[in-house]
């Protein structure tokens, strides 16, 4: 039986990240909204409850039976899971004088605790909360304290039950990972063996089980996800996973035909479709993004659809869809609204009766491309920026048109190639040029124009969900803004975008 920690989510902005640490120490774990949890049994070795937006002192506030966890498992509340668990014990939960968010440094007060073996008095940690424990039940201890929080962690007596009131998951904790080892290994007792390698094994062994002799259709992006996971399924069932390749028109410059002389080289059972004309008369007089994003949607599902009728007892259709987007599709207060449609098409249309397999739904990306690794595909796929599914139709502001699309794919190709000329390809998160549907003045050799003005946007980040601009030097920006006004016929002015995740988002619609 796989053994993993249970994250019970309380709505707090870091629960990923105690996810992602947690997965890094080479243990299991699940994060699971507080309001949908599953059936708790002996794979559990310990649970740690998240931080929270709200207060414990609210009367709508996420509320949780412990007692059903306490003395069973190992617990550890984490900022408002270290109030939840005071305040239903019978402490005392308070506003805090000052809001505290930043650094502080921990005094140890019980140096002989299992939770900070390790580490000592000094150690700087991360706050970020608005209130504060000011009295804790008689059967709890103190077990550290900073200049202004008195009870910083504690323990519950009799009971593997702690609480901490910083945020160790965040890098600012400076031994936030070895606390959290402490707890995950020496309190639960995991044994660390979730490995990729373990996840390779596993996985490819258990998708032969499930599928048998079925056979899978599957769309590929080119993609890290798509093209990890059909790696996999293919190990597992071999030629009965049938690749198709959609191109829309829509994609880089060349992208077809290199994305397919990748597969084929992967040994992939894969079919390219050319739909680029469907595509394009789908998007003719469209300029609202949103309507955009359903023409693109609508068209491909009619393409596959129809490329999956070509094929006789398909049982199964194959994805690449990873954890974060379980998470967020199950959130602490129900599905999050819609504020835009996804980047990568998804759903098909209810007469395709077919089963679905995700294979990495339970990873996050980086740990995507590790299990890429261990596959040995290789890196030019597994560090490829990502890149969204209606393609390059929503960095084309406006109508879309093949003229524009060609415009925009010499652009594109000009800055990409650029980075990777300059060693920064690897440096960046994701990267692209956006056509604007505005003209400028400018001046080519004796002769005025009047033409194209074309963005790039390059940012930084871990997963997409917050994001910097990428301060990529001035002289790289120089040389890439004078090569692509010299080659592109039709541009005449290189703006660079410099706004961050939030309140901009990556794509420009």
């Amino acid at each position: 039986m796989k053994e993993q920690i249970l994250i019970i989510d309380f709505g707090s902005q870091y629960t990923q990240l105690i996810a992602r640490r947690v997965r890094e120490l080479d243990v299991y774990c699940e994060i699971h909204p507080f309001n949908h949890l599953p059936e708790i049994d002996a794979s559990v070795k310990g649970i740690i409850l998240s931080g929270s937006p709200c207060s414990v002192r609210d009367q709508d506030s996420p509320r949780l039976d412990l007692g059903q966890y306490r003395g069973q498992v190992p617990v550890l509340g984490v900022c408002y899971g270290a109030q939840l668990l005071a305040h239903v014990s019978g402490g005392d939960v308070l506003p805090a004088a000052h809001r505290e968010y930043g650094r502080a440094v921990i005094q140890v007060g019980d140096e002989d605790s299992s939770l900070f073996a390790g580490i000592s008095s000094g150690s700087q940690v991360w706050m970020s909360h608005g209130d504060t424990i000011v009295r804790i039940p008689d059967n709890f201890n103190i077990l550290a304290s900073t200049e202004s929080v008195e009870v910083a962690a504690f323990k519950i007596n009799e009971e593997l039950t702690y609480g901490i009131q910083f945020h160790p998951e965040v890098t600012h904790s400076e031994d936030g990972k070895k606390l959290l080892y402490n707890f995950v290994v020496n309190i639960c007792g995991c044994s660390q063996s979730w490995t990729s390698e373990s996840f390779v094994d596993s996985t490819i062994r258990d998708l032969k089980f499930r599928l048998g002799n079925d056979k899978v259709v599957m769309a590929l992006s080119g993609g890290v996800d798509s093209t990890v996971a059909a790696t996999l399924i293919h190990r597992a069932i071999g030629d009965n996973l049938y690749c198709i390749f959609v191109d829309n028109g829509l994609l880089r410059k060349n992208e077809f035909e290199s994305v397919l002389a990748s597969y084929e080289n992967m040994g992939l059972n894969i079919k390219g479709v050319d739909a680029k004309e469907q595509f394009y008369t789908a998007l003719k007089g469209l300029t609202d993004p949103e309507a955009k994003r359903k023409a693109i949607g609508k068209t491909f599902i009619d393409v596959f659809d129809h490329e999956a009728h070509l094929l006789s007892d398909v049982k199964w259709l194959g994805q690449g869809t990873i954890y974060p987007d379980v998470i967020e599709s199950v959130s602490v207060k129900g599905p999050s609204a819609t504020i835009k449609s996804h980047h990568n098409v998804g759903g098909l249309p209810d007469f395709m009766k077919l089963k679905v397999v995700e294979p990495l739904n339970t990873l996050f990306k980086d740990e995507v491309r590790a299990v890429g690794s261990v596959l040995g595909i290789s890196p030019n796929i597994l560090k490829r920026h990502p890149f969204p599914g209606p393609g390059l139709a929503i960095r084309i502001l406006g109508e879309v048109t093949a003229q524009k699309v060609a415009v925009l794919q010499q652009v594109d190709d000009l800055f990409i190639g650029g980075l990777r000329r300059d060693n920064l390809y690897e440096e960046v998160w994701q990267a692209g040029a956006m056509l604007l549907p505005v003209q400028s003045v400018g001046v080519m050799g004796d002769e005025r124009t009047y033409e194209n003005v074309v963005a790039l946007r390059a940012v930084t980040s871990i997963d997409g969900m917050t994001a910097d601009w990428a301060h990529l030097p001035y002289s790289f920006l120089a040389d890439v803004s004078n090569e692509i006004i010299n080659k592109v016929r039709g541009v005449n002015r290189v703006v660079y975008d410099i706004s961050s995740k939030p309140p901009a988002t990556i794509e420009w619609e």
